[in-house]
């Protein structure tokens, strides 16, 4: 039953974050992207601080240990972050020196952003150039660029299966919750894939089954994560807090930061009451899993 579980909650969260990426891009909701980047932060923070933590806090393991495995996850993160950073402007000089006035740094920096190395890598400058990628105009060959966001999507996407998997362990209420938060986060990172395989000269249903397919890898990683948490049981809480320093992180160094800018009083509503939709589409799923 839990592994079956583990597999509906990661393909819902890995491929159905693609279609709805895929909606956001091409469709009629394109004007509703960076309320979905509010929407992602808040049920990230409403998943690590009202679930995803309390799960863990509630377990036999030490505050120290647990807070300290908190602190160490965030740094862990940040690091990924700035080594991602320096590898992006090594390869941004190269690029510069032997590519003088043929270069597009949109299409390059969002595919170099998803080369993470880690299981849950997220650099901070990861959203921003996809929306940068935004204004690339399409039909310049970038094959070896889309190939690369695949291969760091697919990764990024396993990391995320056994953060789902761990979750889904504790509790199948809380795999639900962090299922919903994963989908929600996604969203913006696929939408950056989707415009840089366009900007390659591929069609939309091509672009859509490739990203579909880096999603579906989120899959294997619940099934790794199945068998490795269930192997090392007595560090479920520590593999819960690991989750949500990644969480935590994601919403505070990558999505909020897009989000502070000046803008109108309506504008800054808008961003509040959606960041406040996040938080309450994690407490209506748990409300519902409860329910059940």
């Amino acid at each position: 039953m839990i592994i079956f579980a583990i597999l509906v909650g990661t393909l819902c969260a890995g491929i159905g974050s693609v279609w709805v990426a895929a909606a956001l891009s091409f469709g009629v909701l394109a004007r509703y992207t960076q309320h979905m980047l509010s929407m992602a932060a808040g049920a990230l923070l409403a998943t690590a601080f009202m679930h995803l933590l309390p799960e863990a806090f509630e377990s036999q393991a030490g505050a120290h240990d647990l807070f300290m495995t908190l602190l160490i996850g965030l740094v862990f993160f940040f690091l990924l972050d700035k080594a991602e950073l320096w590898h992006h402007g090594h390869e941004h000089g190269a690029h510069a020196h032997s590519h003088a006035g043929h270069h597009h740094p949109q299409v390059a920096s969002a595919a170099n952003t998803h080369a993470h190395a880690g299981a849950h890598a997220h650099a901070h400058g990861h959203d921003h150039d996809h929306d940068h990628a935004l204004d690339e105009p399409a039909g310049h060959g970038h094959t070896g660029g889309s190939w690369a966001v695949l291969a760091g999507d697919s990764v990024h996407c396993f990391g995320d299966g056994v953060l789902i998997a761990s979750a889904f362990m504790a509790d199948i209420r809380l795999g639900m919750i962090a299922s919903v938060a994963v989908l929600a986060h996604e969203v913006p990172h696929h939408m950056g894939d989707l415009v840089v395989l366009r900007a390659g000269a591929t069609d939309r249903q091509a672009a859509l089954i490739k990203v579909s397919m880096a999603g579906s890898v989120t899959a294997l990683g619940g099934l790794l994560g199945y068998w490795l948490v269930e192997q090392l049981q007595g560090y479920l809480p520590f593999f819960l807090v690991i989750a949500s320093s990644s969480f935590i992180y994601v919403a505070l160094a990558d999505l909020i930061p897009q989000l502070q800018k000046r803008l109108g009083g309506w504008q800054t509503a808008a961003q509040i009451a959606w960041l406040l939709a996040g938080i309450a589409l994690v407490t209506a799923v748990s409300t519902l899993a409860h329910a059940h």
